[in-house]
């Protein structure tokens, strides 16, 4: 249906004791497409064994020709799982609640242990969905503007009308109190990114807390949780993560309401196995301290500013999130209306506090000092952790292939060969709804915006917009002058800059600040191209926030604190947030790591591409993990006032303010104090590139009606001595799959190849990719898209396969050359690449491409009516034009296990990632 819609979000969650199945769109047909087809698949599913045995696992010959030949496990759902346990997070997460709900459905893992997947049949996957899957026991939410009578109309014609109610017994019984506390060791892979490898253990101590149906406590205990760890004025905060015992807290910190009864979580993470004991003591001690002297009413109040700018800012799944917030509590019978009454939650909480000062501390006691449920969970690396898994497996599959015959291993075999023809057949997809191409807007509304100048000559684009009472601005601040040896500590200056102290404010009483007058306050290090030539690009900071309109003024003075006088001599603390930075970035590796191969991929097809790599690849990765490292951390402490020095000016500077039409006068005046008060240099800085181009972005004066006011100019880079060159990269994990990536440099934003392109991309995703990659493969996903840079990627996600991936991204090429596709194929490959293009955009975002990326409302208007355009025979001409074996220059990059193939192939470099590297 990804392709015969033009949905906004599509997609099938499995939570520990419920499946949600949520879709979203903008077209009423559409909708009504989508919730037949989401209906049938849940309630009438075709459960043929051919599909259980490809998603679920299979067993596979290594020799297909000889069904006597060893067998392998295989299987989507079973790489997926395999892929999920690289992360030692995940890892930890599992067990804590496996071990803490031990007596029912939460002591398993629900998307499948990958040792106990190959234990399920298809008779017990035919008679679990039977029980669990039928309207009775079913839950049905919508949100939006389409009459509600036609959904319900809808949903009783095409379901509930076809079932006799049933009384399901899927209810979670309560978990039963533990009279003493528990404790449990386990053991995961070492982090071959560790900054430290002999400090990888992680300990929590973790509490049983009451049913989620009682909604007014869950409610306060939430609160409490965030009282209690969030941000560097909170207890724990300063009793674990400054105590320099670890790097970040344990994973799944705080509270978690996602299960009946729900529970609280904190540790540490990245320290030494020594201090387990000093941990736990630390954690005991922070709970007494809070009991005795509880919270600052500074602290509370930040907390329910934040509730409330939450409620007022306008996200576009907003839709999405109240389902997501409201399924666990609803599946357990709890009241959903109930749950979404924030607004009477917290004038309960309020009276609760004015009637009982110490109302939070006696809930820490209840709860954590009394509390006689409680695990204390530790976690250690094993040397032989990958290995030992290995064997399992092997084991798990010698048990399998000895309890077959020879007649089943042939039945193996001719099953194996039924799927492979299957596989290979054009799937027919005539018997569900459709939409059509006619059913697209052909044209986009425009958005007024306005621009002026501030202080002299900064400009600043202004954007009048429902924002429901809150105020969004933005900066935009080139690096072209940046000295190259300070660039990749960009994004390190950027993840530290509002979390140091600024102006009179220390960083505790800054992030105190923050919460109390803003929704946030963040400086993102961006690589803009050019919507024309690939290798032109703009290089810069992107600062952002927002705040609720009476608390502009403290917000601009924030902001004017941090650019004018920020902190840097917090040694202890910068210590302190490198180490969780760079933690961060190597727990998130295994999640992404598709995209870090495809950004290695692309690092020498464009001048852009090296910097994208050393802001956001393993090169940033690396960076952190060596920063870490340190025990004298001066030497870059000291590069962030220089990059200040470059940055933090109004020189090379561009807003963006959006807000309603009656706030927009206060934000001008508000921002333009801070602009003024803002330094500048007598002379421009000489830029740090030898060729600078000066573009100004389309206004009212030019090619842009719906733009008024002043000239904006865009200082990008170019190089003209640049040539593209292929790189082959490995970077050698301990990973039981593999995440593969190949680039190839294409066409502009503007060039009608990259509308061709784009659509290209999906059909090759759609008609080819995902059968190669996960239908054949078993990888958890795949295949191919186009970047606003002309960058177009081949990708794989969790992928049991390496080389042989590499190998399918050439077949489709071949097949896109071949012209092995029809006009109904490139229909709905429009049809998808539009619900993406006109995906639906919050006030807040409107004009931020124009800001940003110079793309005013007629360029994106040219390019929607170039993919109108699209035809088979331009879809042929660019897959040869551009992806062929020698047209343009190509990138590879593979993170996953050690590779014989890769091993003796000298054109590919391989970069080893264990801990002594």
């Amino acid at each position: 249906m990804l392709n015969r819609s033009l949905s906004t979000f599509m997609n099938a969650f499995t939570a520990s004791d419920y499946t949600l199945y949520p879709f979203s769109t903008q077209n009423p047909k559409d909708f009504q497409n989508l919730l037949s087809v989401y209906l049938d698949a849940t309630f009438f599913p075709c459960l043929r064994e051919l599909d259980f045995w490809q998603e679920g696992w299979r067993l596979e010959h290594e020799n297909p020709s000889d069904p006597q030949t060893a067998l392998t496990f295989k299987g989507v759902v079973f790489n997926e799982m395999k892929g999920a346990f690289t992360d030692n997070e995940r890892v930890f997460s599992q067990h804590l609640q496996n071990l803490l709900l031990p007596d029912h459905t939460y002591a398993v893992v629900s998307g499948g242990d990958p040792l106990c997947i190959p234990d399920l049949t298809w008779e017990q996957l035919k008679q679990f969905h039977a029980t669990h899957y039928h309207p009775s026991n079913a839950r049905f939410f919508t949100y939006g503007s389409f009459p509600l009578e036609q959904h319900l109309k809808q949903i009783h014609e095409e379901a509930l009308s076809k079932f006799q109610k049933t009384e399901p017994s899927t209810a979670v019984p309560p978990q039963e109190p533990w009279a003493k506390p528990r404790e449990v060791q386990i053991t995961c892979a070492p982090d071959s990114l560790a900054a430290d490898p002999s400090k990888q253990t992680t300990v929590s101590v973790s509490f049983l807390l009451p049913d989620i149906t009682d909604t007014f406590e869950a409610f306060t205990l939430s609160l409490l949780s965030s009282l209690l760890i969030g941000g560097p004025n909170s207890p724990f905060y300063k009793a674990l993560i400054e105590s320099g015992l670890g790097t970040d807290f344990s994973p799944d910190v705080g509270y978690n309401g996602n299960t009946k009864e729900a529970y609280f979580s904190v540790g540490l993470q990245g320290m030494a196995d020594k201090d387990v004991q000093t941990v736990r003591g630390i954690i005991d001690r922070t709970f007494e301290d809070v009991i005795v002297k509880g919270f600052e009413d500074d602290q509370i109040e930040a907390l329910l500013h934040k509730i409330e700018i939450q409620m007022k800012h306008q996200s576009v799944s907003f839709g999405l999130a109240l389902t997501s917030y409201i399924a666990s509590c609803w599946n357990h019978d709890g009241d959903p209306v109930e749950l979404l009454q924030l607004g009477r939650h917290v004038a309960q909480f309020r009276q609760c506090l004015k009637e009982n000062p110490k109302f939070l501390q006696e809930k820490v006691k209840q709860y954590f000092k009394n509390n006689q449920h409680k695990l204390t969970l530790s976690m250690t690396p094993d040397d032989k952790y990958s290995e030992k898994q290995t064997q399992m497996e092997k084991e798990k599959l010698k048990q399998k292939v000895s309890s077959l015959s020879l007649e089943d291993k042939q039945w193996i075999y001719e099953k194996g060969l039924e799927l492979q023809t299957q596989q290979s057949k054009a799937h027919d997809s005539s018997c569900l709804p459709t939409l059509k191409v006619s059913d697209i807007e052909r044209s986009i509304p425009f958005t007024e915006l306005a621009v002026a100048l501030a202080a002299g000559d900064v400009p600043v684009q202004y954007c009048a917009q429902p924002t429901n009472g809150v105020v969004y601005f933005r900066a935009f601040c080139s690096l072209h002058t940046l000295p190259p040896e300070l660039r990749p500590y960009v994004p390190l200056f950027c993840s530290v800059l509002t979390k140091l102290g600024c102006g009179s404010l220390d960083y505790r009483e800054q992030a105190q600040q923050i919460e109390l007058k803003t929704g946030g306050m963040s400086a993102v290090p961006r690589v803009l191209p050019d919507d024309s030539h690939l290798d032109t690009y703009e290089e810069g900071v992107l600062f952002s926030s927002f705040c609720l309109d009476r608390n502009l003024p403290d917000m601009m003075h924030l902001w004017a604190d941090i650019f004018s006088s920020p902190c840097f001599d917090e040694e202890e603390h910068f210590r302190v947030l490198v180490k969780m930075a760079a933690q961060e970035l190597s727990n998130g590796v295994p999640d992404s790591g598709h995209l870090y191969a495809s950004i290695r991929a692309s690092r020498t097809l464009t001048p852009a591409g090296d910097l994208q790599e050393i802001f956001s690849g393993m090169e940033q990765v690396r960076l952190m993990k060596n920063i870490a490292e340190m025990t004298d951390v001066t030497p870059v402490l000291t590069k962030l006032p220089c990059i200040q020095k470059y940055l933090l000016n109004r020189e090379n500077m561009r807003c963006l303010v959006t807000a309603t039409p009656q706030q927009l006068s206060q934000t001008e005046l508000a921002v333009g104090d801070f602009l003024r008060n803002l330094g500048q240099r007598r002379r421009e800085r000489e830029p740090a590139h030898p060729h600078v181009v000066q573009k100004p972005i389309p206004n009212g004066s030019g090619s842009s009606t719906h733009v008024s006011g002043s000239q904006v100019i865009r200082k990008l880079i170019t190089d003209p001595t640049f040539r593209p060159c292929q790189m082959k990269t490995h970077f050698q994990f301990l990973f039981p799959v593999n995440y593969v990536g190949e680039c190839v440099r294409t066409a502009p934003y503007t060039d009608p190849d990259h509308a061709s392109l784009k659509i290209l991309a999906r059909l090759m995703t759609t008609k080819f990719l995902h059968t190669e990659i996960r239908e054949k493969g078993g990888a958890y996903g795949g295949g191919a898209k186009l970047s606003h840079n002309g960058i177009f990627s081949f990708y794989s996600y969790r992928d049991p396969r390496s080389t042989e991936t590499l190998q399918a991204f050439a077949e489709a090429v071949d097949w896109a050359k071949a012209g092995r596709f029809s006009q109904q194929d490139i229909d709905e490959a429009k049809l998808s690449v539009f619900s993406n293009v006109d995906a639906p955009l919050a006030p807040s975002d409107r004009g931020v491409d124009h800001f940003l990326y110079g793309l005013s409302d007629e360029l994106k208007q040219a390019h929607r009516e170039q993919l109108f355009a699209v035809h088979r025979q331009g879809l042929i001409d660019v897959s040869d034009k551009y992806l062929g074996v020698g047209r343009s220059t190509h990138g590879l990059a593979l993170l996953g296990p050690e590779n014989t193939k890769i091993a003796k192939d000298p054109s590919w470099i391989v970069k080893m990632t264990s801990s002594s590297s």
